[in-house]
């Protein structure tokens, strides 16, 4: 029986649209993910490099199996535009057993179509 721990949210930000929707594209493509949710109009607040700077950012909520994170980051550290990508796992507690099925079910096929 599949648990919600085996499931994880995988938060990213990136500077516009153009270039969510490309790691998004690219998660997608190579069956990381099942999802890719695009929040634009994320105000940002933070410290880079000593000083406090604010900036727009898109925001992906990407849901995959914590099986794929590691293959997940590293395409997102791949293709980012930042020095240094927010790439933030947040393990699941909770899922509709449907909604968890069907995640298994999207990922699963990145397996099968590389036999």
């Amino acid at each position: 029986m599949r648990t919600a721990a085996q499931f994880s949210m995988v938060w990213v930000t990136t500077p516009d649209r153009k270039t969510a929707r490309r790691l998004a594209q690219a998660a997608l493509s190579a069956r990381l993910v099942a999802c890719a949710n695009l929040v634009p109009g994320v105000e940002s607040h933070y410290w880079w490099q000593g000083k406090l700077t604010r900036s727009q950012e898109v925001l992906i909520v990407f849901k995959t199996s914590r099986t794929l994170v590691k293959a997940l980051e590293a395409l997102v550290l791949e293709l980012h535009p930042y020095d240094t990508p927010e790439v933030i796992e947040m393990g699941l507690s909770r899922g509709t057993p449907r909604y968890l099925d069907w995640i298994v079910d999207s990922v699963s096929r990145r397996a099968r179509s590389r036999s």
